[in-house]
């Protein structure tokens, strides 16, 4: 007997390992597992699970401390954690068009030790899946895949930082879980049991879990020991639709309740039935099915020992937040409701469109080609706009999929060949690949991208004959400085680069004294303008109060983030350890970074052996703290901490005036109309500094790289640590110390040491 219980043992063990290898298209990755633990079969289930080397390019390895070991499967006791980068994605190959459940699983278990339970956001693609906060959680979704590639990311919100354990999909039938619109976020999934037994893989065969659900006071249970019919779509477990709840009294409804967030937020549910009991022939079993007082279907009968799921068609509102299901019985019913399994759903639409299907791709084969490992090139490449690429623009439309129009590569230490992927980037206006180690010859396919306006190919080594297609190509800027291998077939290299701008030159030089001019007349009215203007008596309202009472003339609300006292570790964590530097000057190194990872911002780092120095720090702080104005550059925030001070601005995408005017821009020259306009916003700037501010301001260095530009080309007065205020009275000037820059000067201050407000005209005239 002994034998035979062994055997029968072993066989049933044998059995269900050979059903858990049968697993096709599932995906199961234990996040931080070592390769060389890979794979193993989990107990319980028997899934093989696999390291996640290879799906994700960053991250580091980690394990939940001792003390959670005793409550967690094997795949949960491992993880990955993301301490660098605002956004890490883990890239998966998958079925296009294919309806996944796909679940993350967080188990927190104090790895780090800091018993800190990170808040962070996981996306799908480009859109927000879930945010995670608890210590532990599945986050679980049905998602219909768009392309053969899935990327599943984890972005900071905050100084905390993201990880995983578990990452696993599940390949379902195309006809179940089927919506009007959008994805189906789980709420619960429930079968009615006092057993208190979790059901899963291999029972369910597509891993879908089923916690036992029973209130004892209200409901009564239904089993059955026969087969019941589970072939339907949904494919259920025997063991799930084997047991249902009826209410313990024959007339009262069976209420299943549930609370959504946001109040508004649409679910589905899916109610799974079978008739358990053998009915008499004068029994019937009828009932209508309700949400918060709305029919959802009805009247309706189980069949007996056949599984059948039924679900509203639409998705429902719940009143206030609060859902109510009922299964109320019908008048002609002689039995109550009965319900052997339920799951709920919310509604999540995702509208943000993926990048352009051709362009992920070619521009991940530039990557795979070149062998780059930014750590801002994960996740599609152009969405969520907030981190895209670096060096990358792109183009945005709300009905079609962004496209690259933008590829900038310089100096990111590239060899080799031009690689052919680029010719798959089909949409490029601007390519920049200089100040690399490139070799080979010039390609011709460059002359194919249809769109393409500049080619930036100098400092490199490439060598042999340039195509003459692209050379004759119109329109096109061609630069191949400082490749002293190149051979020319018709003449000069520079026929796209030199040349072209030797042919603009007389042009740019007239529309730059045209500018000054314009300037310099634009201010001097608006100066004289305000002086003739009577005085404002009376108490100033309270929007242009400070709490001291002083004065702060607000022209409309601040533009970034409320200013706010920074550490040197956020300022390190922002910058991304000082990552991507924007510019240099005498203050210091101007690095990019984010705040709250959303909020791009211009980090001005002071160097200790800055020719400015503290004095000018703390006067750029003190100014730009209480003064706001669309046309002056926002303060995000300052960081004064020791020797270790910063300044950190808003962002202002298109760098300054001076890299326009001189060409350095991708050699665009600016239009009239976006002349004029910087013309008129520096000129607002320095009037509300000259005539909105009490004490009047003097900027006392304008000049073309102290305006800087947005996206939008709208200008804006950057770099006030010289300025300087007058006292409030009929004063018309200030000694002062000369200060400026050569070349932008006013004489009579100069010669003098009388700073009046004609100096900063004075200096836009030089501009």
């Amino acid at each position: 007997m002994e034998r035979h219980c062994v055997f029968v043992a072993t066989f049933m063990l044998i059995l269900h390992l050979l059903q858990a290898q049968d697993q096709p298209g599932f995906i199961n990755v234990d996040c931080g597992l070592l390769p060389r633990d890979s794979p193993y079969n989990a107990l319980g289930t028997g899934l093989v699970y696999t390291s996640d080397a290879g799906l994700v390019s960053s991250g580091k390895t980690g394990r939940i401390a001792k003390e959670f070991e005793a409550d967690n499967s094997t795949p949960n006791l491992t993880l990955r954690y993301f301490p660098d980068g605002l956004r890490n994605c883990y890239n998966l190959n998958v079925s296009r068009d294919t309806n996944y459940m796909i679940k993350a699983t967080f188990v927190y278990g104090n790895y780090d030790g800091h018993n800190d339970v990170p808040n962070f956001e996981l996306y799908l693609g480009p859109n927000l899946w879930a945010t995670v906060s608890r210590s532990e959680t599945i986050e679980e979704i049905i998602y219909v895949t768009k392309s053969n590639s899935l990327q599943v990311c984890l972005a900071k919100t905050g100084e905390t930082v993201p990880y995983i354990n578990i990452l696993e999909l599940r390949p379902l039938r195309k006809n179940v879980y089927v919506t009007e619109s959008g994805s189906l976020k789980l709420l619960f999934r429930k079968y009615f049991s006092e057993s208190g037994r979790t059901i899963r893989y291999p029972d369910d065969i597509y891993d879908r879990v089923w916690h036992a659900s029973f209130l004892e006071n209200n409901w009564a249970q239904v089993t059955t020991t026969l087969d019941v019919n589970v072939t339907d779509n949904y494919e259920l477990s025997q063991d799930v639709m084997a047991t249902g709840a009826t209410p313990l009294n024959d007339s009262e409804t069976l209420n299943i309740t549930w609370n959504v967030e946001p109040p508004t937020t649409k679910v589905y549910s899916y109610m799974h039935f079978a008739e358990l009991e053998t009915l008499r022939a004068n029994d019937t079993r009828e009932f209508n099915v309700m949400l918060n007082g709305n029919d959802l279907f009805g009247p309706y009968s189980p069949i007996p020992l056949k599984t059948e799921t039924e679900t509203n068609l639409k998705p429902e509102e719940c009143n206030d937040g609060e859902c109510i299901l009922q299964l109320v019985k019908t008048s002609k019913s002689t039995l109550p409701p009965l319900l052997n399994a339920i799951e709920a759903f919310t509604v999540i639409e995702f509208p943000q469109l993926e990048t352009n299907e051709e362009d992920a791709a070619a521009i991940k084969n530039v990557q795979d080609a070149y062998g780059l490992k930014r750590i801002t090139w994960q996740g599609d490449p152009c969405v969520p706009k907030q981190y895209s690429w670096d060096g990358l623009k792109c183009n945005y439309s709300d009905t079609t999929p962004p496209i690259i129009n933008f590829l900038d590569l310089s100096a990111s230490g590239l060899t080799g060949i031009i690689t052919p992927a680029i010719k798959n980037l089909t949409h490029l206006e601007i390519l920049a690949l200089s100040n690399n180690n490139l070799s080979g010859e010039v390609p011709e396919f460059l002359a194919d991208l249809k769109s393409i306006m500049v080619i930036d190919l100098r400092g490199n080594n490439l060598s042999g004959p340039v195509p003459l297609s692209l050379l004759q190509k119109k329109g096109l800027m061609l630069h191949l400085d400082d490749n002293p291998h190149i051979i020319c077939s018709t003449g000069s290299c520079m026929h796209k680069g030199e040349g072209e701008q030797k042919s603009i030159l007389v042009p740019v030089v007239a529309s730059i004294v045209s500018l000054a001019v314009i300037i310099g007349a634009l201010v001097l009215f608006l100066v004289f303008r305000k002086k003739k203007a009577s005085k404002v008596e009376g108490p100033l309202p309270s929007y242009m109060q400070e709490s001291d009472g002083r004065s702060q003339i607000t022209s409309e609300p601040a533009i970034v983030t409320k200013n706010k006292k920074f550490t040197y570790s956020q300022v390190v964590i922002m910058t991304n350890n000082f990552q991507r530097i924007l510019g240099k000057g005498g203050f210091g190194i101007v690095y990019h970074g984010f705040v709250n990872g959303i909020e791009q911002v211009a980090v001005k780092i002071l160097s200790h052996s800055s020719s400015q120095g503290y004095k000018q720090f703390k006067a750029e702080v003190e100014l730009l703290l209480r003064v706001h104005h669309k046309n002056l550059v926002g303060l995000v925030g300052y960081c004064d901490e020791g020797e270790n001070m910063a300044l950190i601005y808003e962002y202002m995408a298109n760098g300054d005036l001076k890299e326009h005017m001189s060409g350095r821009r991708n050699q665009f020259v600016l239009n009239w109309g976006t002349r004029l306009k910087i013309v008129i916003d520096s000129a607002q700037g320095l009037e509300y500094l000259h005539n909105g501010c009490k004490p009047p301001m003097v900027h006392r260095d304008v000049k073309t790289t102290n305006i800087l530009l947005n996206e939008h080309f709208e200008a804006k007065l950057a770099d006030f640590g010289l300025s300087r205020s007058f006292p409030t009275g009929g004063e018309t000037h200030v000694s002062t110390v000369v200060a400026g820059t050569p070349g932008y000067l006013d004489p009579e201050y100069y010669k003098t040491n009388w700073l009046t407000e004609k100096s900063d005209v004075t200096f836009v005239n030089e501009l």
